[in-house]
C-alpha cells in the first residue's frame, strides 16, 4: 500500500472548505439579493399609530372599540385651519362652505363620514373643518393632498392677504410623524455604514477588508428584513418605524462587533499557522462561543420585552432577536469563507507577518496591564467612583412621557397647526375625549362629563346627526342620542392641549369620577392613549428589568461556569448604565433642552446597554477565562486585556457610531436612546471593560470562579501531578 504524498490532507482539506465557502457566499448572495429589495417594502407593513401599541384590555383600547360601532369606517380626525390676520366677512365664510365639499372629495377622506364645517371662531379670525381620514398606511399621502387641496383653495378665494392654512389634529400629527421616519430607508442606514466604514479603515488601514466586514454586516441586515417583513406581513409581530430604524442599527453594529472578534483571532492565527484554512479553523474555535455567547445574551434580553404590555414593545423582541440571530450567523458563515478565500490578502496592505515577537500589543494596554498588576484595589473603586458620581444625575431624569408636539424634532405642519387652533379655539379641539356610556346613565354621565374642570363642551352623538361630531361651541341637537347595544357615545373637548400634562390629569381625574357614576363607563381619545401607553411603559420598566438580568445571570454563569463573576459582571454593567442614564438626563435637560424624555426611554435604553454591556465583559472574560488555564487567574487576567483590549476598543467605537447615527432621524425618542446607548456603550469599553472590570477581577485573584476551581493551579502543572501520581 503507497503512502499519501505529503501535504496531501491538507489540499483535501482545503479543497472541502473551498466548496463549503463557495457554497456559503452563494447562499447569503441569494439572501442579498431577496432581502435587498424588501428593505424599502417595509414601510408597507410599518404602522406609528399610537393607539396600536396598547394591549386591548387598556380603557382606551376598549373606548376605541366601542367608538368604531358608531361610525361606519374607522378613521382618524384630521382638523383643517383657515387663519386670517382679520375678522372674516359673513361672505367670506359662506363661501368656505364649498370648500368643505372639495374636502369630502379628496382620496383617503372616510366617505362614510361627513366633514363638519366650516366652524368659524369665537373672534372671527379662523374657521375648521373636521375631516376624517382613514386610517392605514394611506394617512400619509390623505393629508398631503388634504393640504394641497386646502392651500390651492385660499390661493383663488380672495380671503385676506396673509391668510394661513394648517392641516393637523390626529391624522396631522401621524402624517408628520410617518414622515419624519422616512429617513429610515436611505439617510439612517447610509448614515450608520458610512460611519462604520471610516472607523474600519482607521482600525484595519486596509482597503479590503473594512468592505468584507461592512458586507457581512448588510447580508446580516437582508436576511433579517427578510424574515421581519414575512412574520410582519402575516401579522405575527407588529412592526413600526421605531423597531425599523433600530433593527437597522442593531444588526449593522453587532454584526461588525462580531466581525472584529472573529477577524482579530484570525489574525492571530496566521502569525503562526501556514495554512490559512487552518487559521479559519483556529479562529472560528477562539471566537465561536465568546459569539454565541455574546448574541444569545442580546437576544434572550430582547426577547424580554414579549412581557411588555405594549404592543410596540412586544414586536421590538422578535424583530431585535431575529437581527442579533443574522449577524451571529453571517460572521460565522459568511466572514470565515470570505476571509478564506481571501487569505493574507484580505489585509493588504497590511499583511500580518508571520511568528511575530509574543510583545506585539499596543503600549497602551502593556500600561494598563502594569498598573492593574500593582494597585488593582485604587484602579476599580476609582472607576467605581466615578460611575457612582455619573449615576447622580438620575436624579434629573423626566421620563414621564412627552407631548406629541415635542415628539418631532422637524419642521411640522400639524405642530405648527395645533398651537394656531390653541389661538382661536379651546386649546383641545380636534382630539376630543370619546366617553362611552351606558344608555340608562346617559344623562348623569353626560352632566358629569359637562362639570368636570378641564372639559369646555361635550355633547352626545345624535341618530341623525349618525357619527359625525358636534361641532364645538354649537348648541346640543334635539335629535335621539345614538344607541349601539346598549351604549351611547359622548363626545367632550378639553380646555387645554390635548397632549399637555393638564389634560392627562383631567382624563385621570374624569375616569375616577364617571367610575363613580356609572361603573364600566370607558373613556378613550388621544389624550385617554397616550396617558395608558406612559402608564403601560412605566410598568414594564419595573416588570422587565428583573427578568433580563435573570437571563443574563444565567447565561454568564453557563459560560463562565461560575456564580461569583457573572454576578460581579452584571453588578458593573447596571451601575454603567445607572451612569449612561445620569449623564443623559443633565445632557437633555441642560444641554439640548429636551421637555423630558419617553417613558419606554429608560428601558430601552436598559436592555440594549446592558446587554450590549455584558457583550464586552464576555468578549473579555472567555478570553481570560482561556489565558487563565494555561497562566492562572491573574496572569490571565492581564493577558486576556492584552489580547482583547484594541479589538474591544474598536467594536465599542463601532457600535456607538451605529446608535450615534439614528440621531439623523428628527424623533426626540431615537435622538434620545441614540445618546444614551452611544455614550454607555463608549462609559462600558473605556471604563468598565478596561479598568472596573480586569482591577476587580485581579484584587478578588482565583475566587473570582467561585465556586469552580479555574485557575487555582495552572493546567499544565494539574496534568503534570495527576501523571506523577498515577
Amino acid at each position: 500500500m503507497m503512502d499519501k504524498k505529503p501535504g496531501a490532507g491538507n489540499r483535501g482539506r482545503s479543497r472541502w472548505w473551498i466548496g463549503v465557502a463557495v457554497l456559503s457566499l452563494i447562499a447569503w448572495m441569494a439572501v442579498g439579493g431577496m432581502g435587498g429589495p424588501t428593505f424599502g417594502k417595509l414601510s408597507e407593513v410599518s404602522s406609528n399609530d399610537q393607539a396600536s401599541f396598547l394591549p386591548a384590555s387598556a380603557e382606551s383600547t376598549e373606548a376605541r372599540e366601542w367608538q368604531s360601532k358608531f361610525t361606519s369606517g374607522g378613521s382618524v380626525p384630521a382638523v383643517v385651519l383657515i387663519e386670517s390676520p382679520e375678522k372674516l366677512s359673513p361672505h367670506q365664510l359662506a363661501g368656505l362652505a364649498s370648500l368643505g365639499a372639495q374636502l369630502t372629495a379628496v382620496n383617503g377622506v372616510s366617505p362614510s363620514a361627513s366633514v363638519a364645517g366650516p366652524i368659524p371662531s369665537a373672534d372671527g379670525n379662523a374657521a375648521q373643518f373636521i375631516v376624517p381620514v382613514e386610517q392605514g398606511n394611506g394617512v400619509k399621502g390623505s393629508i398631503q393632498s388634504l393640504r394641497a387641496k386646502v392651500a390651492g383653495y385660499v390661493a383663488e378665494a380672495g380671503l385676506p392677504a396673509g391668510t394661513a392654512t394648517y392641516v393637523t389634529g390626529p391624522a396631522g400629527f401621524l402624517a408628520d410623524l410617518v414622515n419624519a421616519f422616512g429617513g429610515i430607508d436611505g439617510i439612517l442606514l447610509f448614515a450608520a455604514l458610512g460611519a462604520v466604514l471610516v472607523i474600519l479603515l482607521a482600525v484595519y488601514r486596509s482597503v479590503v477588508l473594512p468592505f468584507v466586514v461592512l458586507l457581512t454586516a448588510v447580508f446580516a441586515l437582508c436576511g433579517s428584513i427578510l424574515v421581519v417583513f414575512a412574520l410582519a406581513k402575516a401579522g405575527v409581530v407588529q412592526l413600526t418605524g421605531q423597531s425599523q430604524g433600530i433593527l437597522s442599527i442593531l444588526v449593522v453594529g453587532s454584526a461588525t462587533d462580531y466581525a472584529l472578534l472573529f477577524v482579530a483571532r484570525y489574525r492571530e492565527a496566521l502569525a503562526y499557522l501556514p495554512n490559512k484554512w487552518s487559521a479559519v479553523g483556529r479562529a472560528y474555535k477562539g471566537s465561536f462561543e465568546a459569539i454565541l455567547a455574546s448574541g444569545t445574551t442580546v437576544a434572550l434580553a430582547l426577547l424580554c420585552l414579549l412581557f411588555s404590555e405594549l404592543n410596540s414593545n412586544r414586536g421590538l423582541g422578535p424583530i431585535g432577536a431575529i437581527g442579533i440571530g443574522f449577524s451571529m450567523l453571517a460572521s460565522l458563515t459568511l466572514l470565515p469563507a470570505a476571509l478564506g478565500l481571501l487569505g493574507r490578502s484580505a489585509f493588504w496592505p497590511r499583511t500580518p507577518r508571520k511568528n511575530p515577537a509574543n510583545s506585539d500589543i499596543p503600549r497602551v494596554w502593556r500600561l494598563l496591564s502594569n498598573t492593574i498588576s500593582k494597585r488593582p484595589r485604587a484602579v476599580w473603586v476609582g472607576a467605581a467612583a466615578i460611575l457612582v458620581v455619573c449615576a447622580s444625575g438620575l436624579l434629573q431624569l423626566q421620563a414621564s412621557g412627552v407631548p406629541q408636539s415635542d415628539l418631532i424634532l422637524s419642521k411640522s405642519e400639524a405642530v405648527d397647526g395645533q398651537a394656531a387652533l390653541g389661538r382661536h379655539y379651546p386649546a383641545g379641539a380636534g382630539s376630543p375625549v370619546v366617553v362611552v356610556a351606558d344608555e340608562k346613565a346617559a344623562d348623569a354621565v353626560l352632566a358629569a362629563v359637562v362639570g368636570q374642570e378641564g372639559i369646555s363642551d361635550a355633547a352626545m352623538v345624535g341618530a341623525q346627526a349618525g357619527a359625525s361630531q358636534r361641532p364645538p361651541g354649537q348648541p346640543q341637537s334635539n335629535n335621539a342620542p345614538l344607541v349601539r347595544d346598549g351604549r351611547v357615545l359622548i363626545n367632550a373637548t378639553l380646555s387645554s392641549e390635548a397632549d399637555s400634562a393638564k389634560a392627562e390629569q383631567t382624563i385621570a381625574t374624569l375616569r375616577q369620577k364617571l367610575h363613580d357614576v356609572a361603573p364600566g363607563t370607558l373613556v378613550g381619545g388621544t389624550t385617554a392613549t397616550a396617558a395608558d401607553t406612559n402608564a403601560s411603559a412605566q410598568a414594564d420598566l419595573w416588570r422587565i428589568i428583573p427578568i433580563v438580568l435573570a437571563v443574563i445571570l444565567l447565561v454568564l454563569m453557563a459560560l463562565l461556569r461560575a456564580v461569583l463573576a457573572p454576578l460581579l459582571l452584571i453588578g458593573t454593567v447596571v451601575l454603567s448604565y445607572a451612569a449612561a442614564l445620569g449623564v443623559s438626563a443633565w445632557v437633555f435637560n441642560h444641554v439640548f433642552g429636551f421637555p423630558g424624555a419617553d417613558a419606554s426611554v429608560p428601558l430601552f435604553g436598559f436592555v440594549f446597554l446592558v446587554a450590549l454591556g455584558v457583550d464586552y465583559n464576555i468578549f473579555l472574560m472567555t478570553r481570560v477565562r482561556e489565558e487563565s488555564l494555561g497562566a492562572g487567574t491573574r496572569p490571565g487576567i492581564l493577558k486576556g486585556l492584552g489580547a482583547t483590549g484594541g479589538v474591544i476598543t474598536s467594536a465599542g467605537i463601532v457600535l456607538a457610531a451605529t446608535f450615534a447615527a439614528l440621531g439623523v432621524i428628527p424623533i426626540l425618542f431615537l435622538a434620545q436612546i441614540s445618546f444614551i446607548v452611544a455614550f454607555g456603550v463608549l462609559l462600558d469599553t473605556t471604563i468598565v471593560r478596561s479598568l472596573l472590570v480586569p482591577a476587580l477581577s485581579y484584587d478578588i485573584g482565583r475566587r473570582i470562579w467561585w465556586p469552580g476551581r479555574l485557575g487555582t493551579v495552572p493546567a499544565v502543572k494539574e496534568i503534570q501531578r495527576a501523571t506523577a501520581a498515577s
